[in-house]
């Protein structure tokens, strides 16, 4: 056994039996251990953004890590946009990083980098293993360091001789994780006092907090007090639809959310942070709350929410309160006529299968997706984290690997769905159930808003040739037949219906290009 084989070995024993990779000439002993380990899926990413979006959305829905295989210090900073999304939702991650054999880092190959100082902004846990000895101590460190609540990114640098240098170290055990964090009674017990206080309440939620059984719960305390119900304003994962707690985010805009929230006499935060604009626009105010709101954090990082969850419900009388208010199934009638945004969330409402997974990139365009889905069937929401764009078709791969039974939808932004075009070829080489709805329309829509929002006034020639995606224009039908995947396009609310409808009744990976 060599330290490549060590590594794999202690992956498994810890139920690591995926690795998205894009490797290069350092990690190709940790390939050919791979390649002898018929219990671990190996899913090419043909780029890294790919690879670590993947690894994000099987964590996700898998409720455990998935490994990376990235090539060196450049293949990691290809990755690091969407390790940076995973970071904030929290995603379990161990990746494997190749660097150069020891007594080779003294010539300065070109690949060579300080790995460490790309990856620390990124992870949770940074580690290197020098020696094939410590291969198995080092890999267990990492996955304790991911799968240590709420999850985590860990990094695991792994030199080329460390890998192909033979061991004797003992075989892997599994590793012993700390228990869960009780949360904390004194905190609980404010909250409770607060909702019971008289002023106005908002509970915001998020994380495990927003899985149907904790919403249930959430549901039956706001009704019990008087209290609002919201989700912070980006998730990892919401459970959602007929049969569900409806819950609305907390809106985007800044404009909307000062005006959502303007009542708001004190917060409870379940998991979420205090809700701030995601950028400074001149004359508005960063924080979403009244400057007078009082904010009362009911866990800190590491606590079970779910046991502070249960707790509140106790404390607040509504474990024998009021049921829960669940959305009736609601299926309207797709429209007709000219496709918007709100006839594809409205076809959607109408042939989403249950148990969809729906992963979210639509950025402006999908905005109002909520309001027209309350009623859909049940579903998982995942969205976008970390502000990071090129996450939707990665994150899709991911999911759909993690549940192979569910149907995988994407709403794409055509802009950033640019970014991680590969994904598509990962989604017809690993046969996966994914339908990819492309929001065409054929510029960075945001950016236009957001110019704007910022007060620079309308768009001029050189402006719009940075936010425009014209001349020429994107064809995602033939992108997506490049890659494999078949695809149609349409104008048309009933066509796109139509093409839905179809997606949505078989196998495979599909896209619908959405000329809105």
């Amino acid at each position: 056994m060599n330290g490549a084989d060590l590594l794999c070995e202690t992956l498994l024993a810890n139920d690591i039996d995926i690795c998205f990779a894009n490797p290069g000439t350092s990690e190709m002993h940790f390939v050919a251990a791979l390649d002898r380990q018929p219990r671990m899926r190996c899913v090419l990413g043909l780029f890294e953004g790919v690879v670590t979006g993947a690894a994000d959305g099987y964590a996700r829905m898998a409720d455990k890590p998935a490994a990376t295989l990235l090539h060196l210090g450049p293949g990691l900073a290809n990755g690091l946009a969407n390790l940076h999304n995973a970071r904030r939702a929290h995603s379990p991650m161990v990746n494997i990083v190749g660097e150069h054999a020891l007594d080779h880092l003294r010539y300065d190959a070109p690949l060579t980098t300080d790995i460490d100082a790309l990856a620390w902004p990124m992870s949770n846990w940074v580690g290197r293993v020098e020696t094939a000895e410590t291969v198995g101590a080092r890999t267990e460190d990492a996955i304790r360091a991911a799968r240590t609540a709420p999850g985590g990114i860990a990094t695991l640098i792994l030199h080329a001789d460390a890998a192909w240098n033979p061991t004797s170290a003992a075989p892997p055990a599994r590793v012993t994780l700390p228990a869960p964090v009780a949360p904390d009674d004194r905190r609980v017990r404010a909250a409770a006092d607060a909702l019971r206080n008289g002023r106005r309440t908002t509970l915001i939620a998020t994380g495990l907090a927003l899985r149907a059984p904790q919403l249930e719960l959430l549901d039956r305390i706001a009704a019990r007090t008087g209290a609002r119900l919201l989700a912070q304003q980006s998730n990892s994962r919401m459970q959602r639809g007929a049969g569900r707690v409806a819950v609305d985010r907390v809106p985007y805009v800044v404009d909307k959310a000062v005006a959502a929230l303007a009542d708001t006499e004190q917060a409870v935060l379940v998991g979420a942070k205090a809700p701030v604009g995601f950028f400074a626009y001149p004359g508005k105010p960063g924080s979403m709350l009244p400057e007078e709101c009082r904010i009362l954090e009911l866990v800190e990082p590491g606590e079970d929410i779910v046991a502070a969850v249960e707790l509140l419900a106790d404390m607040s009388g509504a474990t024998a309160g009021p049921a829960p208010r669940l959305a009736p199934r609601m299926r309207p009638e797709p429209v007709t006529g000219r496709l918007t945004p709100d006839a594809i969330a409205i076809a959607l409402a109408h042939h989403m299968p249950a148990d969809a997974i729906i992963c979210d990139e639509s950025v402006s365009s999908g905005r109002d997706f909520f309001g027209k889905t309350y009623g859909a069937e049940p579903h998982d929401f995942l969205q976008l984290t970390g502000g990071a764009i090129g996450i939707g078709m990665p994150l899709a791969a991911g999911a759909a690997i993690a549940c192979p039974d569910r149907k995988v939808i994407t709403l794409q932004a055509d802009g950033s769905g640019m970014y991680t075009l590969q994904a598509l070829w990962t989604h017809a080489r690993e046969a996966l159930d994914v339908v990819t709805i492309i929001f065409a329309n054929r510029r960075y829509q945001i950016l236009h808003g957001e110019l704007k929002n910022v007060g620079a006034g309308e768009p001029g020639r050189n402006a719009r040739r940075m936010l425009d995606l014209d001349n020429p224009e994107l064809d995602w039908v033939r992108l997506a037949a490049g890659m494999g995947v078949e695809g149609a396009s349409t104008d048309t609310a009933e066509g796109f219906a139509e093409l839905l409808r179809t997606a949505c009744t078989r196998k495979g990976p599909f896209l619908i290009e959405a000329r809105i």
